[in-house]
């Protein structure tokens, strides 16, 4: 199967946007500016509910009042105080307590910082916004990143952290052209090909689906993303019923609790004549994820229940 869901992996979780460290590798030069393209998706994405740092997020609970520095410049106080505020949100941001982690750096005064701290601030911001799904503050802090050009790396990272937030809220083409962006200045990463490939699969572009999976294997040959992935896309569009069932079986060795994967390898068996094994591994899929209607869909198929696809 591919994860209509989350298209950089075969699980539940997204991984499609960096949290700290996109792994991606710049291969020459990179581009500081955003560009011309400064599209926004047209409507806010169902259960976001558009609280954060630009409308105001809470206080603190009980005073906090900036350090003392003897001798110290005037505002040299309150700058020592943001920064501090700075890296406490960073550290709660790394410890996953996102929303503690969002108060507290809504909370900083960046007056006195230099372009660095403040592209820094805009990062984690960005960032805190894109795990509480608050999309459209995550797309104005990213944006700020970009063009402010401060980070290359930085900008890659909000490139696709930007991509993914466009892939959630089927703003396909605005994803794929972040994408493109990225891969013509001569940045690579798993998660951009995987991503691309996602969105060919959805554009039924099975050649450019296939060949970005390809891609990610090179680089990585134990991705079981692309695993899962390109075995699924191989056996459903019946292009090598073999080496997809391989790929499946693959996936599932690596990650044998994924209950996309197990779909996929159950789907496998299925298109290659085995309903023993099909029904073995989608009835494991169905007992870990009974709400998938794609998991659904394929036990009826395997079980009879409706005649296969394309019949």
């Amino acid at each position: 199967m591919v994860n209509k869901k989350n298209p950089a992996d075969g699980g539940r979780e997204a991984r499609v946007y960096p949290l700290e460290n996109q792994g991606g590798k710049p291969k020459a030069g990179g581009e500081s500016s955003r560009g011309p393209f400064t599209g926004r998706p047209d409507q806010k994405p169902a259960g976001n509910t558009g609280y954060g740092a630009l409308r105001g997020i809470g206080k603190p609970a009980g005073p906090v009042s900036p350090v003392k520095v003897p001798g110290a410049a005037p505002g040299a106080e309150s700058l020592l105080f943001g920064a501090g505020r700075l890296r406490e949100g960073i550290r709660l941001f790394r410890m996953k307590r996102y929303d503690i982690a969002l108060k507290e750096l809504a909370q900083v005064d960046g007056t006195g910082f230099s372009g660095e701290e403040n592209a820094e601030l805009a990062y984690y911001l960005g960032l805190c916004h894109t795990k509480l799904g608050h999309y459209e503050e995550a797309l104005l802090y990213l944006d700020q990143v970009v063009a402010s050009g401060k980070n290359v790396l930085r900008s890659y990272q909000c490139r696709m952290t930007l991509s993914y937030i466009y892939v959630i809220t089927g703003k396909h083409k605005m994803a794929e052209f972040e994408l493109m962006r990225l891969q013509k200045s001569g940045f690579e990463s798993t998660q951009l090909y995987t991503t691309l490939a996602y969105i060919a699969w959805t554009k039924k572009n099975i050649r450019g689906a296939l060949n970005c999976y390809e891609r990610v294997l090179e680089m990585d040959e134990n991705n079981t993303t692309a695993m899962n992935g390109l075995g699924y896309i191989l056996v459903e569009t019946n292009s090598d019923l073999v080496r997809g069932l391989r790929l499946c079986r693959r996936a599932v060795d690596r990650k044998p609790q994924n209950a996309v994967y197990m779909d996929s390898l159950g789907w496998a068996y299925f298109k290659n004549g085995d309903i023993t094994g099909a029904r073995t591994w989608l009835r494991k899929a169905l007992d870990l994820t009974s709400q998938e209607k794609e998991i659904q869909d394929h036990w009826r198929v395997v079980t009879g229940e409706e005649p296969p696809r394309g019949k």
